[in-house]
């Protein structure tokens, strides 16, 4: 494993379920539009920290599970 998760299991479970949304919202209001494809990649990162478990930006702030 390359990292250490840092994101818990509740905060997982909400960031797939808001990753999943932005895209669909993404896709569904905007379209294949450039804001349409920047909503998508977006929920595209959300969803994937929340399915990996692990968050860039938190681990530059030094954010940990407690264990």
């Amino acid at each position: 494993m390359f990292y250490v998760k840092n994101v818990p299991l509740w905060e997982r479970v909400l960031r797939s379920l808001a990753g999943v949304a932005l895209i669909v919202f993404g896709a569904v209001q905007f379209g294949m539009t450039t804001s349409g494809f920047m909503v998508i990649g977006t929920g595209i990162m959300v969803a994937f920290t929340g399915f990996v478990g692990f968050c860039p930006a938190c681990a530059l702030v030094g954010r940990k599970l407690k264990s």
